[in-house]
């Protein structure tokens, strides 16, 4: 059976996120995204962890559930792709795991790091001591839901370890400029440089918005990792915007299946992962957002890195880097590598074909119309929207939207799309209609009476 997995949000308790955050909208907003397997986020926060403790009930090994949301997990046992069927008490049914973004400022060599780090952890008994292990190093926990900390990277992963040998920690977002293991301002060279010792327990690193896996691919040295995606997302709506997806017998669903899974990356377990095109990505290009300037690494090389507008720095971005550090060209696929999907999130497709921004009334009326709607004689009783988005057919989409926003989908999985890439904070867009086909399709008649 298909499980897609979210492993990297963040809660109401970190900084510049929604106050919507919490444990039952978080719940609710990943059945009608179709996510299976929810990160918490933001575990070592006091008052957050408080109130996942009390919220949440162990269903499987390592895994939970908020309580009294329907019988049993609420996975389809007869293996359908969608994973999920509808509760009979209307509650959610994604399971929870236990996972924090850590953040460590320190100095090394010559250089002040600052490195995100994902941890997943087994059961509130690992949590309690991770916490317990961080606080004991001078952490200060109540301040942020991503704790700031000034220990090492490689301490990290020992407090990890003594607190439960089967805590995951992974870079974070690997390529962000500002916070990525492998990030232009404070990153490092490769995992050993920036782990030492502790680097033999690293197996995987999360590729970021601004990257994909062709692009990691280009780096020999990355190809005993894995490659995770997921979403970071600081709301609701951006749960999802990348995952992972794997095959999992139902009876054997549990934390350490999912990290077994993730440390073999074999692509018969680990479908694939889930991914923004990276040129969205707010780190794509090199760029200085005060001028509105961006452009491409060889152009940054013959402006010799300086904004051509004001004279400052460019912030040189995630294809800069990969450049920097790759051994290959761009295209070599490595052996036993785990395929991946481009998508854009389904909300952002409507508002390119309406022609309006994706937090209109419009958009979000013909969302949630999609993502409930009711099909007769399918094996997605009730659609969500990565079943939308990666499954149904051209036809399917056009039964719950309209013919525009079902072509929209179709072309999205064909990755037939236009990029304008990110630099510096500043998110890119990716185009599905030209100017002359959005004309067109705005003089058409609005359909189905919901514009």
């Amino acid at each position: 059976m298909r499980i897609i997995a979210d492993l990297h949000i963040h809660s109401k308790y970190s900084r510049a996120c929604s106050q919507d955050l919490n444990p039952q909208n978080i719940g609710v907003w990943a059945d009608k995204k179709g996510i299976n397997i929810i990160g918490t986020g933001d575990f070592t926060h006091p008052k957050w962890l408080a109130e996942l403790k009390s919220t949440l009930e162990e269903v499987r090994p390592g895994l939970y559930q908020l309580r009294s949301a329907g019988v049993g997990t609420g996975l389809d046992p007869s293996g359908g792709k969608g994973g999920v069927k509808p509760s009979s008490t209307g509650k959610p049914q994604a399971l929870f795991m236990l996972t924090v973004e850590v953040s460590s400022i320190y100095k090394q060599g010559d250089k002040v790091r600052r490195i995100h780090l994902l941890v997943l952890a087994p059961n509130f008994e690992a949590v309690d001591r991770f916490n317990a292990g961080l606080e004991k190093r001078g952490a200060n926990l109540k301040a942020d839901g991503r704790p700031i900390t000034g220990i090492h990277c490689d301490e990290i992963v020992k407090i990890a370890l003594e607190a439960d040998p089967s805590i995951a920690v992974i870079p974070a977002h690997a390529w962000t400029p500002h916070f990525g293991v492998f990030g232009s301002l404070s990153g490092f060279d490769s995992v050993e440089e920036a782990f030492g010792g502790q680097a033999k327990y690293i197996f995987a690193l999360e590729t970021g918005l601004s990257s994909d896996p062709k692009m990691n691919w280009q780096v020999s040295g990355l190809d005993k990792y894995s490659l995770i995606s997921n979403s970071d997302a600081h709301s609701l709506r951006k749960l999802g915007r990348e995952a992972n997806a794997f095959e999992i017998d139902p009876g054997k669903l549990s934390y350490q299946e999912i990290i077994r899974i993730i440390k073999n990356k074999d692509p018969k377990e680990f479908l694939y992962t889930i991914e923004f095109y990276p040129e969205e990505g707010k780190y794509h290009l090199d760029g200085h957002r005060d001028c509105k300037f961006s452009c491409l690494p060889a152009q940054t090389a013959k402006l010799g890195g300086i904004c051509p507008v004001c004279g400052k720095k460019l912030l040189v971005g995630v294809l800069n880097r990969v450049d920097q550090l790759a051994d290959r060209e761009y295209g070599f696929v490595p052996p036993r590598s785990v395929p991946f999907k481009s998508i854009i999130p389904l909300e952002e497709i409507i508002a390119e074909t309406l022609g309006v921004g994706p937090a209109s009334k419009k958009v979000v009326k013909m969302y949630e119309e999609m993502v409930s709607s009711k099909i007769p004689n399918s094996q997605f009783p009730i659609p969500n929207e990565f079943v939308i988005l990666l499954d149904f057919n051209e036809d399917q989409i056009t039964r719950i939207s309209t013919p525009e926003i079902a072509q929209a989908v179709i072309r999205v999985r064909q990755g037939l799309v236009r990029a304008e890439g990110g630099y510096d904070g500043v998110f890119g867009k990716i185009h599905i209609y030209n100017q002359e086909e959005q004309s067109r399709i705005f003089k058409k008649p609005k359909q189905m009476g919901l514009f």
